[in-house]
């Protein structure tokens, strides 16, 4: 397993840029702040677990890193998620790089979805990231730069079963980041989207992460060990940098080579 405390790249296009992540607070929205943060970006993040999001303030400015703004923020709430994007752009000034991240894997059989419960998930897993992004667009476009990056997942093309509206929701990320690629295009906007497998986060390990499970995803994958949130949140880093600025409408799989 590699060391993943060792140095890896760093993008001084990064350095003072504004960056917006859904859901940092924990798990690979927790690697992403502290990646970004650790380039010397201005980060701002949203999430619902205030306790573990001031924690990780705390830690990263006591690292020297520039201090992220974090806001509790339901991204369910559509105008509560645009009040909160309009703050962050004021406090940052700009917004440079859009990360839709926010997500929620809840179990579920095709017999007990509702029509609430297919709302409700939906409105967790794939429409905010639409309104993010819509709201982002004014700012990016007056900068003739900027870059979107969606997190997706590999679950809709194995496939995955016991999850199908969550699945539905990351199958249509993938549409919808392909769409906002050539929409944005001529203004300088890029949109990427990102697919992890099986990433060992600490949800993951605490709810689903049995020895059968654990056996199961060696199996699938080429390389036979787990993989850990910062092995996402530095393929973010590079499509979030200059030196990806050619790179506008692919989506990357970040699996081990299960797919």
């Amino acid at each position: 397993m590699p060391d993943l405390n060792s140095q890896f790249a760093r993008y001084p296009s990064l350095q003072g840029r504004a960056v917006l992540i859904t859901g940092g607070a924990t798990g690979i929205g927790e690697s992403l702040v502290n990646h970004f943060a650790r380039q010397g970006a201005r980060v701002a993040f949203f999430d619902i677990q205030d306790e573990p999001a001031h924690a990780l303030r705390k830690s990263l400015a006591a690292e020297g890193c520039p201090e992220p703004l974090y806001t509790h923020c339901d991204l369910t709430q559509l105008s509560v998620l645009k009040f909160a994007i309009d703050q962050a752009v004021a406090t940052l000034g700009s917004l440079d790089v859009l990360v839709n991240n926010a997500a929620n894997d809840q179990r579920h059989s095709i017999e007990e979805v509702t029509p609430e419960f297919w709302d409700r998930s939906i409105a967790t897993n794939l429409r905010p990231y639409f309104f993010a992004a819509q709201a982002v667009i004014p700012v990016m476009r007056a900068a003739g730069r900027g870059s979107i990056v969606n997190l997706s997942s590999i679950s809709w093309i194995i496939p995955t079963t016991g999850l199908p509206v969550y699945i539905a929701a990351k199958a249509a990320i993938v549409g919808l980041t392909r769409t906002l690629a050539h929409e944005l295009g001529p203004h300088g906007i890029r949109v990427n989207a990102v697919l992890p497998g099986a990433i060992a986060t600490e949800r993951q390990q605490r709810l689903w992460y049995t020895p059968e499970a654990i056996e199961r995803i060696l199996l699938n994958q080429a390389l036979k060990r787990q993989l850990e949130p910062a092995e996402v949140a530095r393929l973010v880093l590079f499509l979030a940098s200059d030196d990806s600025s050619a790179i506008t409408n692919q989506s990357y799989v970040v699996d081990a080579g299960w797919v």
